[in-house]
């Protein structure tokens, strides 16, 4: 069994920046790609970003680009989402999610491809 659990949010006026952090327990993680969703009071939960546990390849939503980051930390199982020039329309709950899949494309960007999710961490942002 996987154990994630997401920290980091807050509540950061318009501009401001905040990292969440996802540590993950049980299993090892070396084959995992990670990812990032959240869920906005009254809509469905929709895909952030991804990154593939090696690193090397990472993948966001066109809302994000530039503004977000997604790294990681082997050592530690763990993940963060880098939020900077923040706007009010990223408030959420933001979840992070495991995929035990042996490959990472674009797919990924479908919570269909996750297998392990946390309970997420809320982010207020205010204008």
């Amino acid at each position: 069994q996987v154990q994630l659990v997401e920290s980091g949010g807050g509540l950061v006026q318009a501009g401001g920046s905040l990292r969440l952090s996802c540590a993950a327990s049980g299993r090892t993680f070396s084959r995992y790609a990670m990812g990032w969703f959240r869920q906005a009071p009254g809509k469905e939960r929709e895909f952030v970003g991804a990154i593939s546990w090696s690193g090397g390849s990472t993948r966001y939503a066109d809302s994000v680009k530039g503004r977000f980051t997604i790294s990681g930390d082997g050592a530690k199982n763990t993940v963060y989402l880098q939020m900077n020039s923040l706007k009010p329309e990223d408030t959420a709950v933001y979840f992070c999610a495991a995929s035990r899949r042996p490959y990472f494309t674009s797919r990924h960007a479908s919570e269909d491809e996750y297998d392990y999710w946390g309970q997420g961490t809320q982010v207020t942002v205010s204008s």
